[in-house]
């Protein structure tokens, strides 16, 4: 049984990258300000792109789910990127004193994978998993019994079941000199 299962990068990276950029827009962008607080009108937008981007990116990956065309994906991230980059460049007016945070830094890394995954998805850069059934094979030991240096030989009077490391001297034949 060989079973292959193809997964698009592509896609995956930009609904990826989408979903940082929606919790991107709950963080703190500039000071103390979230994307909600800071932005005018990209608030709105940025959301909007990100859901759209998700959308189109499961139509890649499922057909039957294709509810924006695959062709608009570039599109979508193109303007989520240009968005999220003029508002580093050039803070809205709200938040023209404060610094840069981690809401804004994420937000433009998100946009970064998602610029990734749309070219990958236009690529058509893919990788596959193959499973393959394998035989069953039964596992035995078929290794001699070995000392340290050399194989251990039985003979036939002891039994190799019932041998132990440590004797009992008492059991062990007395042995003179000379024999």
């Amino acid at each position: 049984m060989n079973l292959t299962r193809r997964f698009e990068v592509g896609p995956m990276l930009v609904a990826l990258g989408a979903v940082v950029l929606l919790v991107s827009l709950f963080l703190d962008w500039y000071g103390f300000l979230a994307a909600w607080e800071a932005f005018e009108d990209v608030d709105v937008l940025l959301p909007a792109l990100a859901i759209a981007a998700i959308v189109a990116a499961v139509g890649l990956l499922l057909p039957g789910a294709a509810y924006v065309e695959g062709r608009w994906l570039p599109a979508i991230v193109l303007a989520i990127a240009v968005l999220v980059v003029a508002a580093i460049l050039d803070p809205p007016p709200a938040a023209q004193d404060q610094t840069l945070e981690i809401g804004a830094w994420l937000g433009f890394a998100a946009a970064l994978v998602m610029a990734a995954g749309a070219i990958l998805s236009f690529g058509r850069i893919s990788f596959a998993v193959s499973v393959e059934g394998r035989e069953r094979v039964a596992v035995v030991d078929h290794r001699q019994d070995t000392t340290d240096h050399a194989p251990v030989r039985v003979g036939p009077e002891e039994d190799p079941t019932q041998r132990t490391l440590l004797k009992d001297p008492a059991e062990e034949p007395t042995r003179r000199n000379g024999d």
